[in-house]
């Protein structure tokens, strides 16, 4: 049964009642250029009669993506820029991302690397890259806190996870290792014994970072898989994603921040989406994301409070974008100041 199993193909969407026949077309367009996933877990959660449904807005290719505004980029937050070698960014001095491989078991519509992810894209770091990925850390002794992205890094093998978590164990320096991660609420059933396990390395302290951005995501099984790595002695922390016509509602963001509190996952990020090609109809405007974490003021509780940030594009780094640090100008932009106190534009002037 085509709606019991993964759907990596235009036509299986098709098949499973996802795409209508007069959206098949642009919906094949779309998937010739930005990778399609979606899983078991996330059909069975799909109404297919509701074209409004919010888990198909965010893993169900649209027409709308063919629509590139022109302050959008490839790499919209500078990743390129701050790699010094292979797999690593390197954009603040105590931590680094490791980004061991660019495959996902979803693909997120509004994905901020959907250039760089999928079976298309950078793939997995060769044995090679990866020993020069792993050596640059090594070297670097202001690196505290390695940060395991990509990609999933919870699409790899716990075998291969193991191998990773053993050589970053050596490293001294290196005290906090985070995983940012789909799997538990779109895979939740990988998240057995052996993948936890492998998550573990001596002397480290493990934090597992999940990316959900509707309450209806966090199934029974989302929820056990969420409890399996809690209660395996590691700390969950969150990261959602504001989207139009997904979350930008103040009572389904409530709920979403306090089902990740019910779920022992703290609140973390609320990320204002990145000015990833197209993606514009996600986007809400600056204005109006500040009004809605501003009405979570008060009405929910302080433990569901998460940072709302937004990464400045062209790799200068994350602004919480409800600070003094962001101004509104008389043009209707706005003024970002970074953490080296540097100040850009956003939106920033087309390349």
């Amino acid at each position: 049964m085509t709606a019991l199993r993964g759907l990596t193909t235009v036509a299986e969407l098709a098949e499973a009642g996802l795409v209508p026949e007069a959206k098949r077309a642009d919906a094949a367009r779309v998937a010739e250029r930005y990778a399609v996933a979606v899983t078991p877990a996330l059909v069975a959660l799909i109404d297919a009669d509701d074209p409004l449904d919010p888990i198909a807005r965010q893993f169900v290719p649209d027409a709308a993506e063919l629509v590139t505004l022109p302050e959008e980029r490839a790499d919209p937050i500078g990743d390129l820029a701050h790699s010094p070698v292979e797999g690593i960014v390197h954009r603040y001095p105590d931590r680094v991302l490791l980004k061991a491989v660019h495959v996902c078991p979803v693909y997120c519509r509004f994905c901020f690397r959907r250039e760089m992810v999928g079976p298309e894209g950078l793939g997995t770091l060769s044995a090679n890259a990866l020993d020069a990925a792993v050596a640059y850390i090594a070297a670097r002794p202001e690196i505290w806190e390695v940060i395991l992205t990509g990609g999933d890094p919870l699409v790899l093998s716990p075998r291969r996870l193991q191998a990773i978590m053993e050589r970053l164990g050596a490293i001294a320096h290196v005290k906090i290792v985070r995983f940012h991660t789909r799997v538990p609420v779109v895979d939740p059933a990988r998240v057995d014994a052996a993948l936890i396990d492998a998550l573990k390395a001596s002397g480290k302290t493990t934090y597992v970072a999940l990316h959900a951005n509707h309450p209806r995501e966090f199934t029974a099984d989302a929820r056990a898989a969420i409890a399996r790595i809690v209660d395996a002695g590691m700390a969950m922390i969150s990261q959602t994603v504001l989207l139009k016509g997904v979350n930008d509602d103040a009572d389904v963001l409530a709920a979403l921040l306090r089902t990740f509190v019910e779920n022992r996952v703290k609140p973390y990020y609320l990320h204002h989406p990145d000015l990833a090609p197209g993606t514009a109809h996600f986007r809400l405007t600056l204005a109006e994301g500040r009004a809605l974490v501003e009405s979570l003021r008060g009405r929910v509780s302080g433990l569901c409070q998460p940072a709302y940030i937004l990464d400045i594009p062209g790799g200068h780094g994350k602004v919480r974008a409800d600070s003094t640090a962001v101004e509104e100008a008389d043009d209707g932009c706005f003024r970002l100041r970074d953490f080296r106190g540097d100040v850009h534009a956003y939106p920033p002037q087309a390349d």
